[in-house]
């Protein structure tokens, strides 16, 4: 199960753009990128943030996932660094990240960060919401469990 959940994680996560990261004992609101064919997610922040500043000592961090629109909630534990690859920011550059730096890539005060998945607990549900409440009424008519999708943990390569 573990395998299957990894992928249904992976194939979810690339069509959800926002999660709360852990930075310094708080949660942030932030907006990932995911790469085909790579197991890095991606953030853009301004260096001066706490984030860009914890992620410059190479920290581990929590990310949380909650979509009801993509059946997918998360808590994910990871290290997060930052990175200057150009090739990785033409790749993840998109409106978001361009509505906050006026000079676009080449904004002095970007920085690329890269968070390294390590586990994760995982819970993939079909239909969200409307899903849910139709799981629990059918289960009050049928008398059996609803069908509330799988959950697990999963460790990244």
């Amino acid at each position: 199960m573990s395998d299957d959940l990894k992928t249904e994680f992976r194939d979810r996560i690339e069509d959800v753009r926002t999660g709360m990261l852990e930075v310094d004992g708080r949660f942030v609101p932030m907006s990932h990128s995911v790469v085909e064919d790579d197991p890095h997610l991606w953030f853009i922040t301004a260096k001066d943030t706490p984030m860009a500043k914890a992620a410059a000592q190479g920290v581990a961090a929590r990310y949380l996932i909650c979509s009801d629109g993509k059946g997918i909630y998360a808590d994910i534990e990871g290290d997060m660094v930052v990175s200057d690859d150009r090739e990785k920011l033409d790749q993840v550059w998109g409106v978001v990240a361009s509505s906050w730096f006026e000079d676009g890539k080449q904004d002095p005060d970007l920085q690329l960060v890269r968070y390294t998945p390590k586990s994760a607990e995982v819970w993939v549900t079909e239909g969200g919401a409307v899903g849910f409440l139709y799981q629990v009424a059918k289960a009050k008519v049928t008398g059996e469990k609803p069908d509330l999708g799988s959950h697990g943990s999963v460790t990244f390569a």
